[in-house]
């Protein structure tokens, strides 16, 4: 019998690896479009992020977030992203 594997992604904002499930997906379409994505499924480009403001600090500070998904980010995507983060 075999166990069926948890799928982990690692976070870009503490460099940690954690469940899928447990992180919030960020993802680049093909048309360029950047969107927070609640569902995990999504097409295009994926980047996870820890469910935590310093996690997000810590990504807008060191630029992780544009070099994984090789695009500028706009202020809004962070706007978003925090509103998800605090549970707004």
């Amino acid at each position: 019998m075999y166990l069926k594997a948890i799928p982990e992604r690692t976070c870009i904002g503490c460099n940690e690896k954690k469940e899928k499930k447990d992180l919030i997906r960020i993802v680049k379409s093909k048309d360029g479009v950047i969107s927070v994505d609640t569902t995990g499924k999504a097409n295009g480009r994926g980047a996870y992020i820890c469910k935590s403001e310093q996690c997000l600090e810590k990504a807008i500070k060191t630029k992780r977030l544009e070099r994984s998904l090789k695009e500028k980010i706009d202020s809004k995507i962070y706007e978003s992203l925090r509103g998800v983060i605090v549970g707004k």
